[in-house]
């Protein structure tokens, strides 16, 4: 049987264990820890526009939990069949119970918690707002306002108090927040020199990593020890390089929680390549990845008198392959190898699963079916 849940409601910040501003990598890598709680995760989203499409994660019956589409961070999250018993669903605000299987949450009592709002079909406080209409009723099915002080409450909103209004889109990306510090906001590809790296809170100093320069250390010393050092030992790109430095094995420092990969030579321990992750769902790698929102930059355009440069141009991880692929090599597009990353997987089946794989001066890009850059590497 399925434990009791018991959540408190923070207005613009969260519910339970939930804060807005929350990356999908960390709260579905959270919720593999909790399946005591959440035993089943249904993962939905656009497969069309995989690469910028909303999530949402469905935690049968009571949470719905929205994900924007370029930087997947927690954005709203719904409560809903707040009487359902399986499991049974406690809701509190500042340690006081608002509603249980118990006591059914009404207008009167909603008012009565959280005070006067304006007048409207939903109760809509900064940060919250309590619904009367059941799920999947839509704007036009909407019935008339009622004031019967015990309707009652059929689902309650969290989102942040900024965004929360009638004016703000639901699909809006989340607004900077505390939760968001020390992780990766940007990252800059310069071709052949490497990357910047650029952190929330908005001003930390950037961190530039150059292949060839950067080692190890100062890799550990600028963003912090990696979540796993692997040991690389697949040999089997090294039959298309004439660098005979690529016979090297050398070893990665996994950065997951950015989306970034390092490879590192094992003689001078000196960065090589590094490999970036769009984490697009529905592609094998999903979720093993935080997204990394990357870009890549160009040469700067001079203006028409040629004194002063433009801002250098840049393609986004958003942007179609051909669009970036024309950025890198406007003359022709490069011969393309075939990867399928479940051939040494027996149990998984993606619709998917084929990538293939571009080579350009200095980059590779990863690209699936549906013309999206699943990943970039530098060398």
């Amino acid at each position: 049987m399925l434990g009791e849940l018991d959540l408190d409601i923070r207005p613009g910040s969260g519910l339970g264990v939930f804060e807005i501003g929350s990356s999908l990598w960390a709260v579905l890598d959270m919720l593999r820890r909790m399946q005591h709680l959440f035993p089943q995760v249904d993962v939905k989203y656009d497969p069309d526009v995989s690469s910028i499409t909303p999530v949402i994660l469905h935690l049968r019956p009571h949470l719905d939990l929205l994900f924007s589409g370029k930087h997947q961070r927690l954005r709203t999250i719904c409560i809903r069949r707040l009487r359902d018993i399986s499991p049974p669903l406690i809701l509190r605000y500042n340690n006081t119970a608002i509603s249980s299987t118990e006591s059914t949450l009404c207008r009167v009592e909603v008012r009565r918690v959280f005070g006067p709002t304006y007048a409207g079909d939903d109760l809509r406080y900064p940060g919250v707002w309590f619904s009367f209409e059941e799920d999947g009723r839509t704007d036009g099915l909407k019935g008339a306002p009622s004031d019967d002080k015990m309707q009652e409450v059929k689902r309650v909103f969290i989102s942040q108090k900024d965004t929360s209004h009638d004016d703000g889109d639901a699909l809006d990306e989340v607004v900077e927040c505390e939760v968001m510090h020390a992780d990766l906001a940007l990252a800059v590809i310069k071709v052949h020199e490497g990357i910047t790296l650029h952190f929330y809170p908005t001003g930390t100093p950037p961190v530039s990593v150059k292949i060839g320069h950067t080692t190890a250390q100062d890799l550990t010393l600028d963003i912090g020890p990696p979540l796993r050092i692997y040991h690389k030992d697949d040999q089997r790109m090294s039959i298309h390089s004439k660098d005979q430095a690529d016979k090297d094995p050398g070893y990665f420092y996994n950065y997951f929680q950015f989306g970034i990969d390092f490879l590192l030579s094992g003689s001078d321990h000196v960065v090589r390549k590094i490999v970036l992750h769009t984490n697009i769902p529905g592609t094998p790698l999903f979720q093993r990845y935080k997204r990394c929102n990357w870009e890549i930059e160009g040469l700067p355009e001079d203006d028409e008198d040629g004194m002063y440069p433009h801002t250098p141009p840049r393609k986004r991880f958003n942007d179609r392959f051909e669009t970036i692929s024309h950025f890198l090599s406007p003359h022709e597009t490069p011969p393309s190898m075939l990867l399928d990353r479940t051939d040494d997987e027996d149990n998984i089946t993606l619709p998917g699963s084929t990538t293939r794989l571009h080579g350009y001066d200095g980059v590779i890009l990863e690209v699936t079916e549906a013309s999206q850059v699943a990943s970039v590497t530098l060398f």
